[in-house]
């Protein structure tokens, strides 16, 4: 069965960085719509970064020059990079995985059939 897992959440300084990882079992990351979430208690998850199945990126306005979506085949494993962090940033952050899509526009979560379990990413100021 598809599995999604994050790594790499933790905590950070304003002004640090991070890398999160999902890596995923029994699906193909290089080749499929994937995308970073994250939610803050008592609000709606948001949709950060996505990357089409062809390869073209997106990312939410809050996080542009500051984070980045990418894909390993080797591995199999989406990544974000975060710089620039502030506390605004944190939150539980999702990988999540659809089908087929274009990187052009951020997705709503409804769009997307796998999810892994989380990771929490918390900035200190």
């Amino acid at each position: 069965r598809v599995q999604l897992v994050e790594s790499g959440g933790g905590s950070a300084q304003a002004g640090g960085s991070l890398r999160l990882s999902c890596a995923a079992s029994d699906y193909t990351v290089s080749t499929s719509c994937m995308a970073w979430f994250r939610q803050v208690p008592g609000k709606e998850r948001e949709g950060v970064a996505l990357i089409g199945h062809r390869g073209d990126r997106t990312v939410a306005d809050s996080v542009k020059g500051r984070f980045t979506i990418s894909r390993e085949s080797a591995k199999n494993t989406l990544y974000l990079e975060m710089t620039s962090l502030n506390p605004e940033d944190t939150a539980v952050y999702y990988c999540a995985a659809a089908g087929l899509c274009s990187g052009g526009s951020l997705l709503p979560d409804s769009r997307f059939a796998y999810w892994g379990q989380g990771t929490q990413v918390t900035v200190s100021s």
